[in-house]
């Protein structure tokens, strides 16, 4: 007779998620479930050119382990930018890299959360985090919105409610530019309200800024990280939208404080030493004229959304109208 199967179901860390099978997902000819660039945008002659001028300046240092903040000089090309084009004053040491911003952002729950404390963040928001917040066992609450962003008084409705019941809110989490799946952007009144709340109460602001240079029309609104000047806000971003997801390159931006615990909890590994090179070559030489590139293409495509739901649908549904992003809801 075969010994017994081992089973793990008892020896399982009483915080362990739920299992999940993986493999790729099944998709439809036209998949509305995950936003993603147009497949044919990529820019995969430039990359490989960029990668390859990487490779010729320093391929000999595949064979070390790399910086744990990532690549100095991709670290500095993100400062340079969110200076230039956000207004947020951050300087490379208080940048790091990741894998997308999902890692990030996964990297600053396990800081910051303990089992049952309460997060803030849209009524309606992207999935991917709220599975981070739920495997971090958070509470997570729901503030209503319109199509303005988060209402204030509701908002500020929560957190006293959250503060009667002993538990002080850990942080608001926030898509504030072409909200994921809302399709929104905040507005600046509504962004100074989001800082004046986060001080008067001592909640800290998670800034998810991810699809902020998808904008197809009308002006840019600041970073709520540039409209505070007390580091209570920390700021998440990537270059998935922007050049490929597959790239699996993102970045988190906030005080040195929490930086250095994030990259203590980061533990030995890097971001892909590979990716960054190619992302730093080809972002220092491509990237702005590739940003209004696919921003034709996704205007293109927003435009025939709208049209085909108004042929389809007519009176029987309203939607939002995005001036950016990925997203129609």
């Amino acid at each position: 007779m075969g010994e017994a199967q081992f089973s793990f179901k008892g020896l399982l860390a009483k915080t362990a998620p739920e299992g999940k099978q993986g493999g790729l997902a099944k998709r439809g000819k036209y998949d509305f479930a995950v936003a993603y660039p147009d497949p044919k945008s990529l820019p995969l002659d430039n990359l490989m050119d960029s990668l390859k001028s990487a490779l010729d300046d320093e391929g000999d240092d595949l064979a070390l382990y790399g910086d744990q903040s990532g690549y100095g000089p991709l670290r500095e090309l993100v400062s340079e930018r969110l200076k230039r084009d956000r207004n947020i004053q951050v300087d490379p040491d208080g940048i790091l890299l990741g894998d997308g911003s999902g890692q990030p952002i996964k990297l600053l729950c396990e800081v910051l959360l303990d089992p049952g404390d309460v997060v803030l963040t849209e009524d309606f928001v992207y999935s991917g985090t709220l599975n981070q917040l739920r495997i971090f066992q958070a509470d997570i609450r729901g503030v209503e919105c319109d199509d303005q962003g988060m209402l204030p008084d509701v908002l500020e409705h929560n957190i006293k409610i959250s503060i009667s019941q002993g538990k002080q809110p850990k942080f608001i989490y926030t898509i504030p530019t072409f909200q994921n799946p809302q399709g929104w952007v905040m507005s600046l009144e509504r962004r100074q309200e989001m800082v004046r709340l986060s001080h008067e109460y001592g909640i800290p602001i998670l800034e998810d800024d991810c699809y902020v240079d998808l904008r197809f029309e009308g002006e840019p609104v600041p970073a709520i990280h540039s409209l505070d000047e007390s580091g209570n806000v920390m700021y998440v971003a990537s270059f998935s939208k922007i050049i490929a997801p597959g790239m699996r390159i993102g970045y988190m931006a906030a005080p040195k404080e929490i930086v250095d615990v994030a990259l203590a909890a980061k533990g030995g590994g890097f971001a892909n030493q590979f990716a960054s090179w190619a992302v730093h070559r080809y972002s220092n030489e491509y990237l702005d004229d590739h940003i209004d590139t696919i921003n034709d293409i996704q205007r293109t495509k927003r435009d025939a959304m709208l049209s085909a739901l108004g042929e389809n649908l007519g009176s029987s549904a309203t939607w939002s109208h995005p001036p950016g992003g990925l997203f129609i809801w």
